[in-house]
């Protein structure tokens, strides 16, 4: 029934998706396997992308070739710029979205891929031989072959829902559990751990009082998070989203639930998300607190149906009801279904290569929450470079390693396999030492070259890009020729607050001012206007960032060289950490157990220190 493939992708979730597009769309033969195909893409939580950091990851992805971007702006019901307040390096797109069209989107970009066939069951093993993956096997009985495999299994793997002392297997509300993977991995050699995540319940739109609560509108200029930006939202037409409060009668009656939580009461083993807790969980640990902040989200265009962020939570049903009809608002709310936390399988990441195949077996890769990652952007990039991966190992290339200099989702991966991880982790822009060199506007111009020679970005992409780096150029040249004298632009400092030009000035000098952007002088003087008006605005501000920040990105520049150098000394596969007896046990334990491949690598191991690096280094040779 089935031919041979060059990859199997196993779960049609965020980061299955990017990896069997991903793969196919470079030339191999993919199967993705999912145990339903009604499900794909399907946003398992909040119906939104992006966010702090997170937004950056999109564009990444997006600029690499991934999908994730155009189906977003294609689903897109209201889009935000984030942290607008604060420098280019921190801000972050982030849109709601409709959660029907986005799963759609996805269904329609995969079929739409002649190289991805689709297949509906559970994978419950995998064919090993030899130490290399051959295939998987399946409930229904079958046996597929491939050359890699991409294991994407996200919430499912033993899953179990908790709502309250209410227990029942699955990987999602209504969906079975995937079972027979973990088992088999341990006994391959793996190392398997518990976490939990959680999700809050839905809400009757029709039920709520939205007059008593703050109104958040999108903004007025949508960005998007595609460099392509065929899928953008007319302005006008955005979806309000909403703002309010629990408080102290809300904080008490979740209070009531806690001897009956599973988090409370040892039926969760799993490690929650540190950064996304549950409510009940921030009522716990932040006593002194009167009141936290929610955000009344609409699931899409045509839905009465509400997500309510910030309310995640496993507190037993009664509790949730009365709990959440003592806020501000939702007095009459109906449910449409329960808040509930499930705890999964994940495996410890320090067991891949930065290429996301695992150490152990060869040609099986990981991505997504089975890494213990959590979100859906952190999951969707770990599918694409996966698939990337799976795709160039199968046909014999050199495979792709983003460096922490390069992009978020290198930092990602990098953290992921030398640090790994006991909680479920979050990406946000502080664990990127290179956030200036990093910034969401230019993705492109990272990262659209390296997709391209791939064969992932396409040449339409690849020539956009290259038509901004032109234009972003002569902006920045038609700025350092042209000088004004202070009377042309002094008006606009004195509404800008901005102390008064004394004398004739490069504009390239002009920018360089805090407060003053192009924006500002091309509405105040009609000669700048005039001299740039063959550009978009989305170009302007490029050239403007370059020129402000100048100083800032060389700084960071050079020490992203100074991580290359270190990157560049490679460690021999077969070296034996175990008789450096000048380290430390615990530098030998670590540095063997995760095996690093270059000093760079070695140096960010937790618990390395810059000693246990100048001893490698000697012992290297260097």
């Amino acid at each position: 029934m089935f031919s041979d493939y060059d990859v199997i992708v196993v779960g049609g979730g965020h980061a299955g998706c990017e990896a069997a597009h991903a793969a196919a769309t470079m030339g191999s033969r993919v199967l993705l396997i999912t145990m339903s195909l009604q499900q794909l893409g399907t946003m398992s939580c909040n119906p939104a992308m992006g966010g702090i950091a997170k937004g950056q990851i999109v564009r990444e992805i997006d600029a690499l070739g991934g999908m994730s971007g155009i189906v977003s702006d294609k689903s897109t019901i209201q889009f935000r710029m984030l942290n607008r307040s604060k420098g280019p390096g921190m801000w972050s797109p982030r849109s709601q979205n409709d959660r029907m069209m986005f799963s759609a989107a996805w269904r329609e970009a995969l079929e739409g891929n002649p190289n991805i066939h689709f297949w509906q069951d559970m994978v419950v093993g995998l064919i090993v031989s030899r130490g290399t993956v051959k295939g998987v096997k399946t409930q229904m009985g079958h046996e597929i072959f491939a050359k890699a495999v991409v294991l994407t299994n996200g919430t499912f793997l033993n899953g179990i829902i908790h709502i309250g002392r209410k227990q029942q297997k699955g990987g999602r509300i209504g969906e079975k559990a995937a079972t027979g993977i973990t088992e088999q991995l341990v006994t391959l050699g793996f190392e398997s751990a518990r976490l939990k995540t959680g999700t809050p319940p839905r809400i009757d739109g029709r039920s709520l009082d939205y007059s008593v609560m703050e109104i958040q509108e999108g903004d007025s200029e949508l960005v998007g998070f595609s460099f392509l930006n065929d899928h953008t939202i007319d302005p006008k037409r955005q979806r309000h989203c909403w703002i309010t409060h629990t408080n102290q009668r809300v904080h008490d009656i979740l209070r009531e639930g806690f001897v009956d939580s599973p988090m409370f009461n040892g039926d969760i083993s799993g490690t929650g998300p540190r950064y996304c807790p549950s409510v009940e969980d921030k009522v716990n640990r932040f006593a002194e607190k009167e009141s936290h902040q929610l955000f009344v989200e609409p699931e899409g265009w045509n839905t009465v149906e509400i997500y309510v962020n910030g309310f995640s939570t496993s507190l037993a049903e009664e509790i949730q009801v009365r709990a959440l009809r003592a806020v501000r608002g939702f007095e009459h709310c109906r449910f449409f279904r329960l808040g509930y936390a499930i705890e999964y399988d994940y495996f410890p990441p320090t067991q891949l290569q930065n290429t996301l195949q695992t150490k152990l077996i060869a040609g099986l890769f990981f991505a997504g929450q089975i890494n213990g990652t959590t979100g859906y952007e952190e999951a969707a990039c770990q599918g694409l470079i996966a698939g990337i991966n799976a795709h160039q190992l199968v046909k014999e290339r050199e495979p792709l390693v983003l460096g922490r200099d390069q992009a978020y989702i290198g930092v990602l991966i990098d953290d992921l396999i030398n640090k790994g991880t006991d909680e479920p982790y979050r990406m946000f822009t502080s664990r990127a030492e290179f956030r200036t060199l990093l910034r969401q506007d230019n993705a492109d111009l990272r990262l659209t070259p390296i997709g391209y020679q791939l064969g992932l970005a396409s040449e339409e992409r690849y020539q956009s890009m290259r038509a901004k780096e032109a234009d972003v150029l002569a902006v920045k040249r038609r700025l350092e020729e042209c000088s004004v004298v202070p009377e042309e632009v002094n008006p606009v400092f004195a509404e800008k607050g901005s102390a008064p030009l004394n004398e004739k000035t490069k504009l390239s000098k002009i920018i360089l001012r805090p407060g003053i952007g192009i924006d500002d002088l091309v509405k105040g003087v009609p000669k700048i206007a005039e001299l740039l008006e063959d550009f978009d605005s989305l170009t302007l501000q490029q050239a403007e960032i370059q020129l402000k920040y100048q100083t800032y990105i060389e700084k960071e520049q050079v020490l992203a060289e100074r991580l290359l150098g270190l990157d560049a000394l490679n460690i021999p596969e077969t070296f034996d950490f175990t008789k450096l007896t000048a380290l430390g046990t615990e530098a030998r334990q670590k540095l063997e157990k995760i095996r690093p491949r270059t000093i760079g690598q070695a140096s960010r191991i937790s618990g390395i220190n810059p000693t246990d690096v100048q001893i490698l280094l000697v012992n290297m040779g260097r």
